[in-house]
């Protein structure tokens, strides 16, 4: 609590010149905070953009290098991998998750064998990129079914960390799926995989161009308020976090990220555990069409990224990784 009164207390002299500010601020960023999501599309020679995503791009498998070499070199801890699916290759279960020559896992072996662990990589666990109804898990009679879903989910886990990914995230928002997927981890010898869940993960308006990027918007059958958090609700998420420690897991996140600033705080401060948060494809598409047309200017990013900071989480996924690390301290 402050003590004391003006004019002998003068809150703006701290203020007063730069390095003052940079000695009392009360919170930092630097690249180690931030984690870069990557979009994969087959073929050869492509770098695809994204139209609802400015400068934002899908990667063929042999041009991935490029997007990563750069990331290596600002020293970004972690990717995330996405993939764009082909329509073909979309069906009511999904299956094309369980193909060890999927995207994700060619992107998985190349990265490994090229950058060994220089970079981390964090790969989503979830079948909407897959399905050709658009949901993250099996569609019966118009209901997601959670358990059935679930051991699917177990064995694209599997698969991903035979493959070499270092960080299984179900993003999914079934009941139970953590403890599933840390039982069927450790008894495959992979303990020391890590599992960062999609804890707290709201069904939410602002995910639109990221579904333009993986090609599920316009497939999308409904929605998915039966298994995503209610934008009402608060308390529900430190029951959604608290399970998910329980059964397992090593850090957690909350999606979207702005507008919930007040859910990273209210799990930060109720779990001492790593809290990520995910400024998703909804903000990052505000924001830079908002600097392009000149609304706000490109501080706006850094203010953003730490407001994340401010209220708790310990690092941020951001399609903003790869471009503002040289303006950080």
């Amino acid at each position: 609590m402050i003590t004391g009164t003006y004019p002998s207390l003068r809150l703006r002299r701290n203020r007063k010149t730069d390095w003052s500010r940079r000695l009392t601020q009360e919170n930092t960023l630097s690249v180690n905070d931030l984690v870069l999501p990557i979009f994969l599309v087959d073929g050869k020679n492509k770098k695809q953009s994204i139209k609802t995503m400015p400068d934002v791009f899908r990667y063929s498998i042999d041009r991935l290098p490029e997007i990563i070499d750069k990331a290596v070199s600002k020293k970004l801890p972690m990717i995330a991998l996405f993939p764009y699916t082909k329509s073909k290759l979309k069906n009511d279960i999904g299956s094309e998750a369980l193909n060890e020559n999927n995207l994700v896992c060619k992107a998985l072996r190349l990265v490994k064998k090229k950058y060994k662990n220089k970079i981390g990589i964090m790969c989503d666990v979830a079948l909407d990129p897959y399905t050709s109804h658009g949901h993250d898990g099996l569609l019966k009679s118009d209901k997601i079914l959670n358990d059935e879903t679930v051991e699917v989910l177990v064995k694209q886990s599997l698969l991903q960390a035979e493959m070499g990914c270092d960080v299984i995230s179900p993003s999914d928002m079934m009941d139970g799926r953590i403890g599933k997927i840390r039982k069927a981890l450790d008894k495959k010898n992979f303990k020391q995989v890590q599992i960062l869940s999609y804890a707290v993960k709201y069904a939410s308006s602002f995910y639109g161009p990221f579904r333009d990027a993986v090609g599920s918007k316009n497939i999308l059958k409904g929605d998915k308020k039966t298994y995503q958090m209610d934008c009402s609700n608060s308390l529900e998420a430190l029951r959604e976090v608290s399970l998910d420690i329980k059964e397992g897991a090593d850090m957690v996140m909350v999606k979207p990220g702005l507008p919930y600033l007040d859910i990273i705080k209210l799990v930060k401060d109720n779990f001492k555990i790593p809290v990520f948060a995910y400024q998703v494809s909804g903000e990052y598409a505000l924001i830079s069409n908002a600097i392009t047309k000149k609304i706000v200017n490109k501080q706006t990013i850094l203010e953003t990224l730490m407001c994340f900071k401010r209220a708790g989480a310990n690092a941020i996924i951001t399609y903003f990784a790869d471009k503002i690390t040289n303006d950080l301290r």
